[in-house]
Formats: C-alpha cells, sequence, structure tokens
C-alpha cells in the first residue's frame, strides 16, 4: 500500500501511526497503516464498518496494542500500554458505545477513577458536583450533577460522555461516532465546542458516518477500507462523491433509490394512542392516530424529545401506561403482552442495539434465534439442524458478513450486528417490522443494504414503520412520512410533499390537533 505523502500547508502531526498491524484470530483488521493526526484540527476518519477505524483508534489511546508497528507524539516513538497511559500523554477517547455505570450519578461517571479526594482520603464531591455543573452548562443541559445516569435518554447519556472526555486535560481527543444519539441541536452545540478545542490547537480526531457532518468541519480526511489506508486529503479536495468513492469503491450515484409501491389493505391500525408523563403532568405521545398499509414503509420524523421512540414502545407493549386502540391485522392488541404481540406479528428492532437489541455473550447464530426458540422444539429438545439452516437462510438473505455463525456477536461490524437485530426479528415471522434509528452509527455502504433491505420486505408484503432523526433518509426511504412534536402527531406527507424543508418546518411547528394528510 503506497503512502500518502504530507501535504504542504498542514502543520507537523502531533502523532503519527506508522505500519501499524493489528491481528485478531482468524482476521487482520489493520494492514500496516499510517495516519497522522495534525495539532489545531478536524481530523476526520472514515471507512465503512469494519475497515478498521475503531480499532486504530483504541490502538492510539492504548486501549489495544498493535501487533507491529509504531506510534510516534511530537516525532518521538512512544509505547501507550492502556488508556490511563494514553491520558499522561494526552490523548483522550471518546467511544462509540457509551461507557457508562448507569446506576451512579452524572458527576460521579465524570469523575469514575479520577475522584478528587482530600487530604484524608475523602472525596470531595461537591467540588465535582460544581464541575459537572459547568460541563453541563457549556453543553447547554439542564441536567443536574446528581443526576442518575440511568434516568437519561440515551442522547443526553452520549453528551455525558462527552462531559467527561472534556474534564480531561488533552491536547488529542479521539470523537467516535460522538453525535451518533444527539439531536440536531445538540450535536451543533458539540461542533461548536470543537471549534473552541481546535482554535485552542486541540487535535480532534473525529468518526462518524454523517458525511455532511464531517464535511462541514472536517480540516483532514484520511479514509481506510478493509484495513488499508486509502487516502489522505485536505478538506478543500474532499467531496461527497469522493468520500464515498474512496470508502466503498462504488459511485455515490444509485446507493439510495426510492421504490414506487403498490401498497395493499391497513395491516396495523392506531386510534388516539397517548401515554402519560410519569412525573410533572403532560404526555410523552399525545392522542397519536395513524395507520400502515401492507407492503409499505412510514417514516416517523421529529427532533429528539418528540415522543418518537416513545410510540414504538407503546405499540410493542413496553409502555403498562399507554392508553388507546392498537388493531394488527384487524386484531386488537393493545392488550397483550410484548410476547403475545410477537406470536400476533409485530417485531421491533431498537434504538440501542447493543443493550436492548443484542446479547454481548452470546454467538451470531444465538442471538439470531433468540426470540424464536419455540420454532425449533422437537419433542423435548432443540432441532440444532433446523436452527443452523434458518440462521444460514438469514445471514444469507441479509448478507451478513460472517465467517461462522457461531462467532461472538462482539466480532461483527455494526452494521453487520444491526443485521444481525433485524434477523432476529425476522425469524419471528411479523408482518409488521418497527425500527428505530436502523441506521445509527453504521456507513453508508451498511445504510445502503438496511435501506434495500426495507425494500424487499415491503415488496414481500410486510408494513415496515421506521423512525430516523436523518431527514435525508426519510425522504428516500418513506412512502408517508409522518411528524412529531411534544408527543403530537402534527403532519403527514405522501409523495413529491415529502420534502427536506417540509419535514424540518412541521418538526417545529406547535401541536394540535392530529392533521389531515398533505398530498
Amino acid at each position: 500500500m503506497t503512502r500518502i505523502a504530507d501535504i504542504a500547508p498542514l502543520p507537523k502531526p502531533i502523532l503519527r501511526a506508522e505500519q501499524i498491524v493489528k491481528q485478531y484470530p482468524g482476521t487482520t483488521a489493520l494492514k500496516g497503516v499510517y495516519f497522522n493526526v495534525y495539532p489545531g484540527k478536524v481530523n476526520v476518519l472514515i471507512g465503512e464498518n469494519g475497515a478498521g477505524k475503531s480499532t486504530l483508534m483504541k490502538i492510539l489511546a492504548g486501549v489495544e496494542q498493535p501487533t507491529s508497528g509504531r506510534r510516534l507524539l511530537r516525532s518521538e516513538a512512544i509505547e501507550i500500554a492502556s488508556p490511563r497511559d494514553g491520558l499522561a500523554h494526552g490523548i483522550g477517547i471518546i467511544y462509540q458505545e457509551l461507557s457508562l455505570f448507569p446506576n451512579l450519578s452524572v458527576s460521579e461517571n465524570i469523575f469514575m477513577a479520577r475522584e478528587m479526594v482530600s487530604g484524608v482520603g475523602v472525596v470531595r464531591h461537591k467540588a465535582q458536583d460544581d464541575i459537572t455543573r459547568q460541563l453541563m452548562t457549556r453543553l447547554e443541559q439542564p441536567i443536574a450533577p446528581r443526576t442518575l445516569v440511568e434516568d437519561l435518554r440515551i442522547g443526553q447519556q452520549q453528551l455525558v460522555e462527552i462531559a467527561r472526555a472534556l474534564a480531561e486535560d488533552v491536547s488529542i481527543l479521539i470523537m467516535d461516532e460522538p453525535t451518533s444519539a444527539l439531536s440536531n441541536a445538540e450535536a451543533d452545540i458539540l461542533l461548536r465546542i470543537i471549534a473552541e478545542l481546535t482554535a485552542q490547537g486541540v487535535a480532534i480526531v473525529y468518526i462518524s458516518h454523517k458525511l455532511d457532518e464531517c464535511l462541514q468541519i472536517g480540516d483532514v480526511f484520511t479514509v481506510l477500507r478493509d484495513g488499508h489506508l486509502i487516502a489522505e486529503a485536505p478538506a478543500h479536495e474532499v467531496d461527497l462523491a469522493w468520500i464515498v468513492e474512496k470508502m466503498s469503491g462504488r459511485s455515490a450515484e444509485g446507493m439510495f433509490h426510492k421504490q414506487v409501491r403498490v401498497t395493499g389493505e391497513p395491516v396495523l391500525e392506531v386510534e388516539n394512542l397517548s401515554l402519560p408523563r410519569a412525573h410533572g403532568g403532560g404526555f410523552l405521545v399525545d392522542d397519536v392516530s395513524f395507520t400502515l398499509q401492507v407492503g409499505e414503509i412510514v417514516g416517523i420524523y421529529g427532533l429528539m424529545g418528540a415522543g418518537r421512540t416513545e410510540l414504538l414502545e407503546c405499540l410493542f407493549g413496553m409502555q403498562p401506561n399507554a392508553r388507546g386502540s392498537i388493531r394488527l391485522g384487524g386484531r386488537p392488541i393493545d392488550n397483550l403482552r410484548i410476547d403475545q404481540r410477537i406470536r400476533a406479528g409485530l417485531a421491533l428492532v431498537p434504538e440501542d442495539r447493543q443493550l436492548l437489541g443484542l446479547v454481548q455473550n452470546l454467538s451470531v447464530s444465538k442471538n439470531i434465534t433468540l426470540a424464536s426458540l419455540k420454532r425449533f422444539i422437537q419433542g423435548l429438545a432443540l432441532s440444532r439442524k433446523q436452527e443452523r439452516q434458518e440462521v444460514q437462510r438469514l445471514i444469507e438473505a441479509l448478507a451478513i458478513k460472517v465467517a461462522d455463525a457461531r462467532q461472538p456477536i462482539t466480532t461483527l461490524s455494526g452494521g453487520n450486528q444491526q443485521k444481525v437485530v433485524i434477523a432476529k426479528s425476522l425469524l419471528t415471522q411479523p408482518t409488521v417490522l418497527m425500527m428505530d434509528e436502523p441506521t445509527r452509527g453504521i456507513d453508508v455502504g451498511a445504510k445502503s443494504d438496511i435501506f434495500n433491505i426495507m425494500n424487499d420486505l415491503a415488496d414481500e408484503g410486510l408494513g415496515v414503520l421506521f423512525v430516523s432523526s436523518e431527514l435525508k433518509e426519510v425522504v428516500a426511504m418513506a412512502d408517508r412520512a409522518l411528524v412529531m412534536a411534544r408527543g403530537r402527531l402534527v403532519a403527514t406527507f405522501a409523495g413529491d410533499a415529502i420534502t427536506e424543508q417540509n419535514l424540518a418546518d412541521a418538526s417545529v411547528s406547535v401541536p394540535s390537533a392530529n392533521p389531515p394528510e398533505r398530498p
């Protein structure tokens, strides 16, 4: 693999990886990679899932050790034996998957393993709370320091993870998918903080599958593909077509397309669905009514806190206080348990695949069959042969990249893990598949695969209901688009009326009643 020459206008790298190789049993994740980190710049690292981005970042931060190669800090070769050692060298990291303790407070999480203690060894909680309050103010979040992390929504938890990194005095900050769970407003706040940090000379290493975001803030772009360095270029030489071609080897044109479908009778009918808040009055879901037809893809858009996830949870039976009428295939299901709704034909791919979609210590195969074990019972035992056949059928149908179905789920890339969650749902033989942020944290190629799966399922007669924070995804995929704000359904668009402008305008409107569809 050819080395990329240094770019004249850029400063000398503060951190450099040279000929990094990382081997795991049965696979080589990094194959002689070079990577430069420039001070005071946003160093964007991009590549498809499985390209080696997170592995390289873990090596730079001391979480993993390279099989061979070296790391240089200010032109001097260094050893980084652990994350604590990385911090000692001024290297901090925000991980893609949350690493918080849900049963501890925000303040306790931020100061975990580096508590402020008095001379007699007593933790100075007030001092920690004061700093935590300052950090949350900087992030424009009205979150009290003593709030338990488990009481925060996932976007707020992501901001706590970011606050923990900001509390460190680092000269290099690695951000792995930092905005994947954030609303647009929260992401804008983070981008402003990144600008402040780079102005102070901090080097940011930024990994994101939100390519528009990368183009907005990136100074230098480095692309990995299949463990190889493909390209490094300054921002003025980079556009969306360049990124897609370098990271996937394919043209950006035609990766996403909307199909024209003929839909059937209503398969899911929702009337006056509401979910009261646990505290403070009001509703998380407020008198929502809509239908989903056979073979139809309906997208749900709204800002963070609009009630989109809560709506899917109500439909799936995860919110026992929900009230309203839900009919699936003409049959009432609002009084059924979750397992009964699954048997009736409803399936959910949750937003947080790590926490709610997968069991981390099980294999790919066991994760796929977990919700459908009764299908394989013959007599008093499971039919392993039938189980293997069904797993292999879904692996091939969804193009899951896995060497062996028995390998741990944690060895798969994010996009392939998401496909496993979809496979688990499809094995329950649903008539309606609900997907909450199905492309969160996966690359453009994997997104294309997920969208193709959604199109295929709709063509086979499934009703598909999906939530997305990405306007482009809703416009590209939805036959109809529902917009929510403050728990209410505020607009419904179909056909050519599904535009980014219409969706964005409706999402900030004042809720009144369920509106008529706009053709």
